[in-house]
């Protein structure tokens, strides 16, 4: 039987594959993986079916005897803020994240506030299929508690801003609309928010914050005089970037100037290996090293925590400052983007046009879910075809590197029936002759 989980939580088409009877088998599930007792924050996004999904979680959470503490619509990232400040025994969040709106999911998160490993959630789908409830006189209760000001004054205070910018916000109609504008005007900033009004079926743009998507934001940007404009997706975990001049800033120089930024000489950052080799080479210049993990943000808290590290992320706009949670925080993100500024005394358009773009090309090919492993193997026995290879990683998936500087990355998808093909190069000539290597060994 496939598992629930994939690479980010349960994730499908909401009261389909993810619906009520899924919700409240999760909660019977996580209450006896606690043990039958304890507080589990529960949060949503706007989405049309999360208030559906959150009710049933309740229903189970609270026939398994845990106590449920209801913290309303809330970005992800202070969900599991709230989880370990209220010194909860686990969270939920019911969101499908950057999915389009017919889709819904449910992330579970521990008590330091960092999403469920692969193998706890192996653990709490075990429990899934033998939870039932508990005797009557030991249903749980639902509490009511709102985290968004504590959460605030959090950031404000760990992390507070020395200027008053003028910054643009896009929240997309998501759970962070009455988040982030608030929490950069309480930091001293004058905010221009757009689709700022939280709504279901994200009705202002698409829920991922990509460089089509965003149109109107770089306009106001350029309009309004801004420094920056900031964008995320439906649950705030990921931060995307408009520049001074309007010009979307590309996901892997952004992380690659935050995380030089924030790195010191010989501390580590960690991202996947799906990222640019511009990562490495802006943190190595401040004396700093790259570790790779797996894709998805799950992976990089978990290197994070058993390693250590100064800062992680990925391409997608999921960034972790572990010094302040191992959640992707894409409010922080944003406080994290203008103090770099400060810091810097420069504007985001002069620092994005110093870092170098190498052309990067993603492709995918069909592939049943049967068949993936075979494919898979079929590229490992040939791959000794490919000229030049000079080193191949299997963290996740097969990442062959060349001797000119080219890498091919190649993944089972965890979501869909392909397999994902990711091939950067110095030159795009060289990044489609890899690509075109790579797609006949495959087949």
């Amino acid at each position: 039987m496939p598992r629930l989980f994939g690479t980010s939580g349960i994730r499908g088409l909401a009261n389909a594959e993810v619906d009520p009877p899924l919700a409240l088998r999760v909660g019977l599930g996580l209450a006896s993986l606690l043990g039958n007792s304890g507080r589990v924050v529960v949060g949503r996004d706007p989405r049309t079916s999360s208030e559906m999904l959150e009710s049933a979680l309740l229903a189970g959470l609270l026939s398994g005897g845990c106590t449920a503490v209801r913290a309303g619509m809330v970005p992800t990232p202070v969900l599991a803020f709230a989880v370990r400040e209220w010194r909860a025994g686990a969270g939920v969040m019911v969101t499908a994240s950057h999915n389009p709106p017919e889709y819904n999911g449910l992330k579970c998160w521990d008590g330091e506030g960092a999403a469920f490993t692969p193998e706890r959630e192996e653990e709490l789908e075990g429990e899934m299929g033998r939870a039932g409830g508990v005797g009557w006189r030991r249903v749980g209760r639902v509490e009511e508690r709102d985290p968004v000001g504590e959460y605030l004054r959090w950031v404000l205070h760990r992390f507070p801003l020395a200027k008053k910018h003028r910054v643009a916000v896009d929240c997309g109609n998501g759970a962070a609309s009455g988040v982030t504008p608030l929490l950069l005007r309480e930091g001293g900033c004058e905010v221009l928010s757009l689709n700022g009004v939280p709504s279901g079926d994200f009705p202002g743009r698409g829920s991922e914050p990509s460089p089509e998507s965003l149109s109107d934001l770089s306009r106001a940007v350029v309009s309004s005089g801004a420094e920056v404009g900031f964008a995320h997706d439906g649950d705030a975990d990921r931060i995307a970037a408009v520049d001074d001049r309007g010009r979307f800033a590309p996901q892997d120089k952004l992380l690659a100037l935050v995380a030089s930024h924030l790195v010191g000489r010989g501390e580590k950052v960690v991202t996947t290996v799906d990222a640019s080799r511009v990562v490495e080479e802006w943190v190595e210049r401040k004396g700093g090293r790259v570790v790779r993990t797996r894709v998805g943000d799950v992976s990089v808290a978990s290197v994070l925590r058993e390693e250590g590290g100064r800062f992680g992320g990925e391409p997608s706009g999921a960034w972790i400052l572990p010094e302040a949670h191992l959640a992707p925080d894409g409010p922080l993100a944003a406080v994290l983007i203008l103090r770099m500024l400060e810091e810097e005394g420069r504007r985001l358009s002069e620092l994005l046009d110093e870092v170098p773009s190498y052309p990067l090309l993603r492709e995918k090919v069909a592939c049943a879910p049967g068949e993936k492993e075979g494919r898979m193997e079929r590229l490992r026995r040939r791959r000794g075809e490919l000229g030049g290879v000079s080193a191949v990683e299997e963290v996740d998936g097969l990442r062959i590197s060349f001797e000119e500087g080219s890498w091919v990355l190649v993944r089972p998808s965890g979501t869909e029936p392909c397999l994902r093909i990711t091939c950067e190069a110095r030159t795009e000539e060289e990044a489609r002759r890899r690509m075109r290597e790579v797609l006949s060994l495959l087949g």
